[in-house]
């Protein structure tokens, strides 16, 4: 008669839980989401970033140049309404100097896109106020660009901004009368 040979497994107690917890974390990884981070924190960063926005738009408004002195990098470049180029130490200095001044910066159509650790916000802006004491009114759109630090504070690295359509016609002068008005030109 043959023999039949049977092998024994001994199976240590607890081995089928690690098992079985080693494929559920497996599981797990393989049905997150391939790339980005977990969308409450993507809520979290946008919600930080809108705040800062804000907090700028509040810095532009007052002139305050110690809050806008820690919202720039201090890398900070940007392009402004005239198409110059300003690092953080030229923007300061024209807000302390008052040589552009606004009166009216209102936002609409604001975006706030992520990529990782840096933040692309768009904007369309109504503007008013003075710049070199030459009146300027006009919609604009805006760029700009934050990096997140490693103390999870926001800074802005860039911006640029970009007249929507022609410059606005200038303002009709004064009209006067009275015997110091001037005369009427003859047509």
């Amino acid at each position: 008669m043959a023999q039949l040979n049977i092998q024994q497994r001994v199976i240590r107690p607890g081995a089928g839980l690690v098992a079985l917890a080693s494929l559920a974390a497996i599981l797990l990884v393989l049905s997150a989401p391939a790339k980005g981070q977990h969308p409450r924190r993507n809520d979290q960063f946008k919600h930080q970033v809108e705040q800062m926005e804000q907090a700028w738009r509040s810095a532009e408004l007052a002139g305050d140049v110690e809050a806008m002195g820690r919202l720039l990098s201090d890398d900070f470049v940007g392009i402004n309404m005239s198409g110059q180029v300003v690092t953080k130490t030229q923007l300061l200095e024209r807000m302390r100097n008052r040589r552009t001044v606004m009166t009216r910066l209102d936002l609409d159509d604001v975006h706030v896109k992520l990529i990782g650790p840096t933040a692309i916000v768009t904007s369309r802006a109504e503007v008013e106020g003075t710049n070199e004491g030459v009146a300027m009114h006009g919609t604009y759109r805006y760029t700009r660009v934050y990096s997140r630090l490693a103390s999870g504070t926001w800074q802005i690295t860039n911006y640029e901004a970009t007249r929507v359509g022609p410059p606005p016609p200038p303002p009709p002068p004064e009209r006067r009368s009275g015997p110091d008005a001037p005369a009427a030109k003859p047509e």
